[in-house]
């Protein structure tokens, strides 16, 4: 997956005569480990279980064993985990004053289980009645926010820690010079009066493209793979030149793919006028992306309008094909479909 309708230009790696593993692109692995187990603390610490029965707080981390560890193989992220976590926890009636502490205890927690096998066990420290109906209205409640809080380290997993797993090859650093270049045609003001008067010669009929994606990942990872240059490096395996701010331009695939952010609301709106550079010269479409986080699920919104009529069926499948399954397939956010 490269440029669109291109092969990968990294594949260089398997012809070089030293076999050298440039940049960790045809492997590597990382212990993950130690991170994870502060990931997993900070995480579950002062956590919230609540209803309109209940106040549950989990005060600390009592156990947390196992181990984790992202490798990279040929730009392919595949993560590994196995934890075993005990926390405590206190807990209060709304209306009334009953105290309750107790344990929580977490088993099969690894990628080999899904979300939903992972033992969760709700254990206090007392008996009686009135304790055994509290008891069940936490493990109720909480069940749902736990698995909630796990998938949120998988996903940390994938997107913050293998920053350092994935790194930019050599060719796309970019120098001094470079961000220079850059720097200069951040002039939000003179690159739209550009475009704007640019895309006057363009008078062709457009269509427009609407759909709805679900991924296995928070609104917070779904934002930074699109807005952060080494993700989307990963995700697209090629060159790319990111700004992730309004008027901020960006080039994927190569600069087969450009444009730049009109507006950026953090984990919930990304808008941008975006082309193909074969489209007529100057004329840009208008992309907008509502992130909307759900309980097991990220679902994002997807709107673009101002797409030449020649070329529909081709973007529709550049998105399908070169961002939603990459990103499903390569972040791990979710099965290929």
């Amino acid at each position: 997956m490269a440029k669109f309708g291109e092969s990968d230009p990294r594949c260089i790696v398997a012809k070089r005569p030293d076999a050298k593993n440039v940049n960790n692109w045809h492997w590597t692995e990382k212990d993950a480990s130690c991170w994870s187990k502060e990931k997993l603390k900070n995480i579950f610490t002062g956590a919230k279980i609540e209803n309109k029965f209940i106040q549950c707080t989990i005060m600390e981390v009592t156990k947390c064993e196992g181990e984790a560890y992202v490798n990279n193989r040929r730009g392919k992220l595949i993560v590994f985990y196995e934890w075993t976590i005990d926390m405590k926890w206190v807990a209060t009636l709304i209306k009334g004053d009953i105290f309750l502490q107790g344990t929580i205890e977490i088993d099969n927690f690894s990628e080999e289980n899904d979300m939903e096998d992972v033992a969760i066990n709700v254990n206090l420290s007392t008996d009686g009645p009135e304790v055994k109906v509290m008891k069940n209205l936490i493990s109720e409640e909480g069940d749902k926010i736990i698995r909630k809080l796990l998938t949120q380290y998988v996903n940390s997993l994938r997107t913050e820690f293998s920053k350092e797993v994935i790194l930019p090859t050599k060719e796309i650093q970019l120098n001094e010079e470079a961000m220079k270049c850059l720097n200069t045609i951040k002039n939000v003001k003179m690159y739209d009066d550009t475009c704007r008067k640019s895309s006057e010669n363009f008078t062709g009929e457009t269509n427009e493209l609407q759909t709805t994606e679900t991924f296995k990942c928070t609104a917070q990872e779904f934002y930074l793979a699109m807005t952060v240059q080494e993700l989307i490096q990963a995700f697209t395996k090629n060159t790319c030149v990111v700004d992730p701010e309004e008027g901020g331009k960006f080039e994927l695939f190569g600069g087969n793919v450009q444009g730049y952010f009109t507006k950026l609301v953090p984990y919930e709106i990304i808008e941008q006028k975006w082309r193909f550079k074969t489209w007529p010269a100057g004329h840009f479409s208008e992309v907008r992306i509502d992130i909307i986080e759900k309980l097991d699920c990220t679902e994002i919104r997807f709107f673009q309008t101002g797409i030449p009529k020649d070329q529909l069926d081709n973007t529709r499948k550049g998105w399908i094909n070169f961002y939603w399954q990459s990103m499903k397939g390569i972040l791990g956010f979710g099965a290929l479909l």
